[in-house]
């Protein structure tokens, strides 16, 4: 079956500051606010929502297509979609921006400044959906750039393939309207619970009234699970433990990858769901979204850890 995984492609530059913001911001002078925090060193991590989740599904043996934009600064992350056998041929180039990237400063207390700038981001891509078989075929809708997201969803609906829609960060720029319409027909919703108020609050829908334009709603929950919602019931997915947590960032998008790898082979819900939380345990052993690995055997021990 084929996989198409719509979303950002992004360099994660992180640096840390060896002192607290709060010694150095004067609360008398926010107002006109002029500082410059020298940090002790940066690390480049490649990231991006649709190249996190189709790194995670090349460790589960899959060849997903990636469908986004990219900058001129591309050289580093196609080498390393290159080496990890993942298909460039849906990624367009935009010559004159930069690739997204997010500047995360933090200090010595965990306090975070962060930049975004979208760059290629900013400029829709122009998948051929005509190559894509509706019954053999499923997209996530990841976030990235905004008319992509609603326009693939209307093309889904409109040719009958199964889309998963996925607004997480990118929930803060949607009016209402536009997101009740591209959640309609998805066979699955999918935030976290912060992300899932927003969405209520934005469409003025309950969750209930959500139900009624996808199939499911599927709930991640941090360090306590995730949570399947039809209109049967609702489902509770226990967490896999880890070795250890270094670094949150990319759980959620690893987790996606575990639920498209069971959807595809025909899975029940509740057990794609289970697939995404084992995944997701191995993101956060590692700083960074793609610095994870694991084998066929190592996921199915853990497989055999989760509970509902």
């Amino acid at each position: 079956m084929s996989i198409i995984v719509t979303g950002s492609m992004a360099y994660d530059r992180i640096m840390d500051f060896p002192g607290y913001f709060s010694e150095h911001i004067l609360p008398e002078k926010i107002h006109v606010l002029n500082i410059s925090f020298t940090v002790s060193g940066m690390v480049e991590h490649i990231g991006g929502t649709a190249g996190n989740i189709a790194y995670a599904l090349s460790l589960l043996g899959e060849k997903p297509t990636i469908v986004a934009t990219i900058g001129c600064d591309h050289q580093r992350y196609f080498e390393w979609l290159d080496k990890n056998g993942i298909s460039r041929e849906g990624i367009e180039i935009i010559k004159d921006e930069f690739t997204a990237g997010a500047y995360i400063t933090t200090d010595k207390a965990d306090n975070q400044i962060t930049g975004f700038n979208p760059g290629s981001m900013k400029h829709p891509t122009s998948y051929n959906f005509d190559l894509v078989d509706p019954k053999n075929s499923i997209v996530i809708l990841a976030p990235g750039n905004l008319r992509d997201m609603a326009n693939y969803s209307q093309i889904c609906r409109e040719r009958g393939i199964d889309f998963i829609f996925d607004p997480g960060q990118s929930l803060p720029i949607w009016n209402g309207q536009d997101l009740a319409r591209s959640i309609s027909g998805a066979k699955i919703l999918i935030s976290n619970d912060y992300e899932l108020d927003m969405i209520m609050s934005c469409t003025s829908l309950s969750k209930g009234e959500l139900l009624e334009h996808t199939g499911i709603i599927i709930t991640t929950l941090g360090e306590n699970g995730s949570l399947v919602c039809t209109k049967e019931g609702e489902t509770k997915i226990t967490p896999v433990e880890a070795k250890e947590v270094v670094d949150p960032t990319g759980a959620g998008d690893a987790y996606r990858a575990g639920l498209i790898k069971g959807l595809i082979h025909g899975e029940d819900i509740v057990r794609c769901a289970m697939m995404g939380s084992v995944c997701g345990s191995f993101a956060v052993e590692r700083a960074g979204t793609q610095e994870y690995r694991f084998t066929e055997e190592e996921f199915q021990e853990r497989f055999g850890r989760v509970s509902t």
